[in-house]
């Protein structure tokens, strides 16, 4: 155990040592010079040793108060920008938000400026991965979860459901259901299987085509590689409507023909037994709104199948 002085002592000592004075380290304390003299006087009974040269209207320090001084100096001034960055860090709120990499990529990540307009307070941790994380424990405080549900032990919230079509870019020029087996389908891995995945199998069972093994379809393991994919020609590719929206609004991908169909939903997630501040909220709401205001994929215009 450290054999330390009391600190009210130690702060009396300091700060009469860097005013060189007791009454001015009395209104810097708050307290009387009085009380400034009775701490000094018990520190210096406590160490035996003398700290201050008492003279009239001032005190000097001797020498071991001249030794004694920089050390505690130095350990206030250290204390205090300690403290000062832990403040400054509190004041700061982060709200961890994980979602998969492509409505990360798509969706999420090019509307974060509003975010940071509205609440410049908040720092936002932006996990992605198409594999479900703890919430929680620093892990993530929102989730933005694809499927069908229910999500046991959290409150959940659809954000909006999601529609699929096939989609390519402008240069492979305009495209008919008769190109089906002349261009590449582009296809991607789902992390979890599922009868109702809108995979192209399906898709050509909703459209009454007979479905057969093409020899041209590039398969990605993310979705994200299958929209660039797109992007850059390299077929045509079923992909969700909601995540290129955008590029849709922008020519930078086409719709060529129908059907869409129906894919699944996704859900604001957070745990239910877990309290939550109110920049977690914050966020929560911020989310809601942009899928359902004039930012929203809904609100982008682009071709129907």
């Amino acid at each position: 155990m450290r054999r330390l002085p009391p600190l009210s002592a130690l702060r009396a000592f300091e700060a009469a040592a860097r005013h060189g004075s007791f009454k001015q380290a009395a209104n810097e304390l708050a307290v009387t010079p009085t009380a400034i003299s009775h701490q000094i006087r018990a520190l210096e009974e406590l160490t035996g040793l003398t700290l201050f040269e008492r003279q009239v209207r001032k005190v000097v320090l001797t020498d071991a108060g001249v030794e004694l001084y920089p050390v505690l100096r130095d350990g206030f001034n250290a204390f205090e920008t300690v403290l000062q960055r832990l403040e400054t860090a509190q004041a700061r709120r982060r709200v961890i938000i994980s979602a998969t990499n492509a409505f990360m990529a798509r969706w999420l990540a090019p509307r974060v400026a509003h975010f940071r307009q509205l609440y410049p307070d908040i720092d936002l941790e932006l996990h992605a991965s198409d594999q479900a994380v703890e919430l929680g424990c620093d892990r993530a405080d929102i989730a933005i979860r694809y499927g069908r549900g229910p999500y046991a032990g959290m409150v959940a919230q659809p954000l909006f459901a999601d529609r699929f079509a096939p989609v390519s870019g402008p240069q492979l020029g305009p495209l008919t259901l008769a190109d089906l087996d002349q261009v590449p389908l582009i296809d991607f891995k789902w992390s979890h299987a599922h009868p109702l995945n809108p995979t192209w199998k399906n898709w050509f069972a909703q459209a009454g085509l007979p479905w057969k093994s093409h020899h041209g379809q590039l398969l990605f393991s993310g979705e994200d590689h299958a929209i660039q994919a797109a992007l850059a020609g390299q077929g045509i590719a079923l992909l969700s409507l909601e995540l290129v929206a955008a590029d849709l609004a922008a020519g930078r991908l086409v719709q060529p023909f129908g059907p869409s169909m129906a894919g699944h939903a996704y859900h604001l997630v957070r745990s239910a037994g877990q309290r939550h501040g109110p920049h977690v909220d914050a966020a929560w709401e911020w989310l809601r709104s942009q899928a359902e205001g004039p930012t929203s994929p809904f609100a982008l215009p682009g071709p129907t199948g």
